[in-house]
């Protein structure tokens, strides 16, 4: 089992409730439980280890060029000094890994990489690298740490003050450390990149300054609640983006990325399914791989579901057939434990900048 560069920073902190996630033993919880923790970060700020997440510096006359016949976004339309979501897909048109890409000049970018793909990721990026750009692994010496909440700021002035003026999705690059101002939540927020030292002198430092520690049970729920895929789930090997409603993030009038012709396919063709939301009206926890059923016939599956702490009702995402006539209001039937529970489809996303989405 692995552990983070920063488990001996929290290890012994009360209350804290550990679990097997994709082979790391990682935080589920702290002291304030996951419901105490999603609220700290919705109403005044938490921070997440969230260094099983893998990094790598991509470099060299190329770079750019070689990243965007890779990715999805458009890097060229990217300004140095600020970072872009984007995601790498197969021939097929499915997903490898959804990233974010921090753009230091068009010959070095900083890539953030999904922990359980890490590994794929970086042959898959080598497999096409020329030989004159480089990959450099940089996970073994890299923490990741999350400060997410509304109180972001004033937590982060503690520790960088110069990163206070960034804008969303700016980042700065100064004596090894990243700080970009992005984050998994649907909140304000900063992601810190550093060496293991300097991580846990921030840790210890924030965790004086009185910031709520956070584990994955509230950055799930959290990021369900924004509507944020989750790799394995609303994103993987089977879906494509624009199935995953992730189109403003693919540059189909790019010249050419891996992919691209099986999305220009389906545009053109249209969209098999969907990526929509739902809240249950009779209970139920809907999970990952629960079937979906509309007037009797099954139309898909969940891929994501939880109890909403900021909407107190249960919520999920569904992969689920277009043209079959639903819209926002209807009923659809979840089979959960061999029984039929009804839930009707909801605007997403559930949760946006500080209130709660449309609903029904």
């Amino acid at each position: 089992m692995h552990t983070t560069k920063l488990y001996d920073y929290y290890k012994d902190l009360s209350g804290i409730k550990m679990t097997d996630f994709g082979g790391w033993d990682l935080p589920v919880n702290y002291e304030k439980g996951i419901t105490g923790e999603h609220n700290a970060v919705r109403n005044s700020a938490g921070m997440f280890d969230v260094s099983h997440m893998g990094e790598c510096m991509v470099t060299g006359p190329g770079a750019q060029d070689f990243l965007n016949g890779l990715l999805t976004n458009d890097l060229e339309s990217l300004c140095n000094g600020k970072a872009m979501y984007t995601l790498m897909l197969y021939e097929n048109g499915t997903v490898v890994d959804d990233l974010i890409v921090y753009k230091i000049s068009e010959e070095q970018f900083f890539v953030v990489l999904n922990a359980s793909n890490v590994e794929k990721d970086l042959k898959w990026i080598n497999g096409h690298c020329p030989d004159a750009v480089k990959v450099e692994d940089m996970c073994e010496n890299t923490v990741q740490i999350a400060v997410q909440g509304p109180d972001a700021v004033k937590y982060i002035e503690k520790i960088k003050p110069e990163a206070v003026s960034l804008g969303f999705f700016e980042f700065i690059y100064k004596d090894d450390v990243f700080i970009g101002r992005t984050g998994y939540t649907g909140e304000d927020g900063f992601e810190i990149y550093c060496p293991v030292e300097k991580g846990g002198k921030y840790w210890k430092q924030l965790i004086k300054e009185g910031i709520t520690p956070c584990g994955l049970g509230a950055r799930d729920t959290l990021r369900l609640e924004a509507k944020l895929p989750l790799y394995g789930h609303e994103i993987d090997n089977t879906i494509t983006p624009l199935e995953a409603n992730l189109k403003a993030f693919v540059k189909l009038d790019k010249k050419d990325f891996i992919g691209k012709k099986v999305l220009d396919d389906q545009m053109e063709q249209g969209i098999p399914r969907s990526l929509r939301g739902f809240e249950m009206v009779n209970g139920g926890v809907p999970r990952n791989g629960y079937a979906i059923f509309y007037n009797g016939d099954k139309i898909g599956y969940v891929t994501s579901g939880a109890k909403s702490p900021t909407i107190n009702e249960f919520i999920g995402l569904g992969m689920m057939k277009r043209n079959t006539g639903l819209k926002f209001g209807d009923e659809i039937d979840i089979e959960i434990h061999k029984k039929m529970k009804k839930a009707v489809l909801v605007r997403t996303p559930f949760y946006k900048h500080g209130k709660r989405g449309d609903g029904k």
